[in-house]
């Protein structure tokens, strides 16, 4: 909390509502001045001692840092610094504090990681704040009165210290209309921001509130230019980059376990997993199913590990546990989130804590950064101002169940960026406005909510910049994406490694929404007609559409889970376990 006219019982209520996020230790700074009040809680991962703390400060007592995330090339940045920065602690907290001392916000260029962090200046009353480039970790931010900033990781910590929780009408109509959401600065409550993925900023009483990008794949991309060299050494750099990447990952103190599937992306990763670790690795895996022969990956995933020592820990998600969990959920989320997948990495990472792994490795980031997604196939005819929504030939949304005059409401998405051809600006799109930037805010609510770190090998920058600069036929090649990640993946995997055919639904959530979750769907509809979108939705075109889509076997579930959404996060509040 910067600025005047707020207390330290506050930033303490801000600390104790993000607690599942580190509930190892947590502390609270306020400067002298009280200007600054710094709060943190900590998840150990490195250097499990108490010297790890946070708020942690330099030798000199001048600055004062809070971090989330991990800095995974900290070793390599600290024998750089070394004789330059008294090291007292052996964590990446302390070594990025004193890269940002030694070459201020250049420092981020130097980053391989995932981090949203503040450090605050006492003697020059200055806060400088920064995200990841690709947004893993959260940052959210209030501007208040007279000048003053509050800033979290979660939105319910700046809620929890008094901002109204008043649902910002525009976000809500945005997302209604043409599905999108996480891909601008506005958030679904009113007051509070996004820092954007790859921003930054800086604040003093004098100055106020200044941000800019410090990092945009598509400025990268136009720097480098396209990648003309031969395609073998692009495929061995790319593996050397792959291997770099998950090798970086395993740096910790606690254990480290692997989120499987059945597809391209899980098997690429564990193999990585078994070159960097060795044939012995025994690391446990993780996997989610619904015990629907038509969407588990469990056979995919046992023949997977047939090989191999690493244990198979699979997660059911039933029907009967989806209402209560899918409170408890939205609740961590504080928005919107993708459906049954999201519950299901619920079960996961609740899974993951019942056998005391930390640390979760995942495949996140190969479809966008190497074309993997079906619709890069025809990428010229995609209307990229709308969420795109995978398995779908219908609409998404129905934007005729709104009142006009709230749909008018809703800014179409532009991407401006001068890319040289479509199929790049639909990577770019979903890399900075749509697929990232909710999948990562979905998987860091859900890992968070059980104090799991998750970490996501295949965004590390260099990978996804070189996928970026390939020529769409390294991409895309008899009517299959990532075309070079599948000889990667070739080369390192046995032969009888067999891949689940690529398939965009995960879950029973279209049968299951009509079927054994038809009343408790229905409630939650009923819920969203009955609050703000009583004046938002015309609830006999809503009707109309759920008893409709319930008698027929509609192939898109989107646009129901958006009425249950609703339902979910703007009923009144009512007491929580």
């Amino acid at each position: 909390m910067f600025g005047r006219n707020w207390s330290r019982s506050q930033l303490e209520a801000m600390v104790a509502s993000q607690r599942h996020r580190g509930p190892d230790a947590e502390g609270v700074f306020v400067s002298p001045s009280g200007l600054a009040g710094l709060g943190h809680n900590r998840l150990s991962i490195i250097d499990l001692s108490g010297a790890g703390r946070q708020p942690m400060s330099d030798s000199t007592g001048r600055y004062r840092i809070v971090f989330n995330g991990e800095v995974y090339n900290y070793l390599e940045l600290r024998a750089e610094l070394e004789g330059g920065y008294p090291f007292q602690t052996r964590t990446d907290t302390e070594v990025l504090l004193a890269a940002y001392l030694k070459w201020g916000p250049s420092c981020l260029d130097k980053l391989i990681g995932m981090f949203a962090f503040l450090v605050w200046d006492d003697q020059e009353q200055r806060l400088f704040g920064a995200r990841d480039r690709f947004g893993v970790k959260p940052l959210h931010i209030c501007p208040r009165a007279g000048g003053g900033l509050w800033i979290a990781s979660e939105i319910k910590a700046l809620h929890q210290a008094g901002v109204p929780r008043r649902p910002d009408a525009g976000a809500w109509a945005a997302y209604l209309v043409s599905g999108m959401h996480d891909h601008g600065q506005a958030t679904f409550w009113e007051g509070i921001q996004r820092i954007l993925p790859g921003g930054c900023f800086t604040w003093s009483p004098a100055g106020g509130f200044r941000q800019q990008q410090w990092y945009d794949s598509a400025d990268r991309l136009l720097e480098a230019g396209p990648d003309s060299r031969p395609e073998p050494v692009v495929a061995d750099e790319l593996l050397a980059l792959l291997e770099e990447s998950v090798r970086l990952r395993f740096r910790s103190d606690v254990p480290v376990g692997v989120c499987l599937s059945g597809g391209l992306d899980s098997s690429l990763l564990l193999g990585l997993v078994q070159r960097v670790q060795g044939p012995d690795s025994a690391l446990k895996s993780f996997t989610f199913f619904c015990g629907d022969p038509a969407y588990d990956e469990v056979p995919w995933v046992e023949r997977l590990l047939a090989q191999t020592r690493h244990a198979a820990l699979f997660c059911r998600l039933a029907p009967e546990e989806v209402p209560a969990l899918a409170a408890r959920v939205q609740r961590h989320q504080d928005e919107p989130y993708g459906g049954l997948p999201t519950l299901g990495m619920a079960k996961v990472h609740e899974r993951a804590r019942e056998e005391r792994i930390v640390v979760l490795l995942d495949g996140n980031g190969l479809d966008e950064g190497w074309g993997g997604y079906e619709y890069y196939q025809y990428a010229g005819a995609v209307d990229a101002s709308r969420a795109p929504v995978q398995g779908s030939k219908s609409p998404a949304t129905r934007p005729e169940c709104l009142e006009p005059e709230f749909a008018a409401l809703a800014s179409r998405l532009t991407v401006s960026k001068p890319l040289p051809d479509p199929l790049l600006a639909l990577q770019y799109r979903d890399i900075r406005f749509a697929k990232l930037p909710r999948a990562m805010r979905f998987a860091d609510r859900v890992s968070m909510m059980y104090g799991r770190e998750l970490r996501e090998p295949f965004l590390d920058h260099r990978v996804m910049e070189l996928g970026l600069r390939q020529p769409d036929d390294r991409k895309l090649r008899h009517g299959q994406g990532k075309y070079l990640p599948r000889q990667v993946a070739a080369a390192i995997l046995p032969r009888q490694v067999q891949q689940a055919p690529k398939r965009p639904v995960q879950t029973p959530q279209r049968e299951w929404l009509r079927g054994p979750l038809r009343e408790w769907a229905t409630g939650c509809i009923e819920t969203a007609l009955a609050g703000p979108g009583a004046g938002w939705l015309r609830p006999e075109a809503v009707r109309s559409e759920w008893t409709r889509y319930c008698s027929e076997a509609g192939e898109n579930s989107f646009f129901i889970w958006q009425w249950v959404s609703m339902g979910l996060l703007l009923a009144p509040a009512s007491p929580r376990p």
